[in-house]
């Protein structure tokens, strides 16, 4: 009696595993058992670092405005409260942006909140 080689259904969930597995090291790429593995544990970190993506662009846009209010001769706090008050709707991204690329743009900014 021959082998059972299993069907079409077996062979495609295969190769859609070992397709997510390419660039992988060694086995992890070749044998289905360890590269079934290795990809679900890919896709966790990947589902992980989507959300701290998130949070680690907000502390650098934070990072990045605080460095520029403090030379302007304002600390981060003041400044983001000064803009509320304001009635200034600027973003995090937009003005860590503004102070990366133009400084005096962001100047014009700390003088329009006092």
């Amino acid at each position: 009696m021959p082998r059972v080689r299993r069907g079409f259904k077996a062979r495609r969930r295969r190769n859609r595993v070992l397709k997510h597995a390419k660039g992988y090291y060694g086995a992890r790429r070749k044998a289905f058992h360890v590269a079934i593995e290795q990809v679900h544990n890919a896709w966790q970190d990947a589902y992980k670092h989507r959300r701290t993506k998130k949070r680690e662009y907000r502390r650098l846009w934070i990072a990045r405005i605080n460095a520029a209010a403090r030379s302007n001769g304002i600390n981060y706090s003041q400044f983001i409260s000064g803009l509320k008050r304001s009635n200034i709707a600027l973003d995090r991204k937009v003005l860590a942006e503004i102070a990366y690329s133009d400084p005096g743009g962001f100047r014009a900014v700390v003088e329009a909140i006092d």
